[in-house]
């Protein structure tokens, strides 16, 4: 195995490749990738939901570098900024700014649908491509009855790492972290069980004897 195959082995497996489907609401989990928001709200004006939730604080990461845009705000108001910039109305964007991991994305966002009598039978998930099954795995948890479609924007492998998320390979430390948190995170309730193939935990364990261990969650 090479550090490129055993990437690329995770990377594939970290997607989850559902179909777009029409839905009661996007939800666009917070991050520093801005990618993210720019793909969501193409989402919302070519017609696939009625409202946008832009969700998350992440301001206990904003002493990390490449954060300098989330300084004294959160990831969901500047991606409700954006959102906005791109031709999303602002009353059709909700902005859920408390959350401080994707459970509690998924906990105050709906409970802010809620409160506004808006009704969740099926929803779109928006993240980022290499956190798209954990983001599936964390919202049967909290939305076991709602039909679900993840979803990230199309970006290659190749294409992935940009100057905001490669700074010292973070993305490539935070993919080794997302197959950890498949594996533990169903025994703290987190999520439910998957499967993590033998040839993704091969390829896991490689990027680990390499050093990706910065986000790797401590015991």
């Amino acid at each position: 195995m090479t550090k490129e195959s055993a990437i690329q082995i995770i990377w594939g497996y970290t997607h989850v490749h559902h179909e777009l489907q029409k839905a009661d609401a996007i939800l666009v989990l917070g991050g520093r990738d801005t990618r993210v928001i720019e793909y969501a709200a193409d989402l919302w004006l070519d017609g696939w939901a009625p409202y946008l939730i832009c969700s998350g604080s992440g301001n206990i990461h904003n002493n990390n570098p490449g954060r300098e845009r989330f300084a004294n705000t959160t990831e969901a108001e500047v991606f409700a900024k954006i959102a906005s910039e791109k031709g999303v109305p602002n009353s059709a964007i909700i902005v859920e700014n408390k959350s401080q991991n994707t459970g509690e994305n998924y906990q105050f966002a709906t409970e802010l649908l809620s409160e506004k009598n808006i009704e969740l039978q099926t929803l779109i998930i928006t993240h980022k491509p290499h956190a798209e099954r954990r983001a599936y795995a964390t919202a049967k948890v909290w939305l076991p009855e709602t039909k679900l479609c993840v979803t990230s924007p199309n970006i290659s492998l190749e294409d992935y790492p940009n100057k905001i998320n490669n700074i010292g390979e973070h993305w490539l430390h935070a993919l080794v972290g997302e197959v950890q948190r498949i594996k533990e995170y169903p025994t703290k309730g987190f999520t439910i069980e998957q499967d993590v193939p033998p040839d993704v935990l091969q390829a896991y364990e490689f990027l680990v004897d390499l050093g990706y261990v910065n986000r790797l969650i401590k015991d």
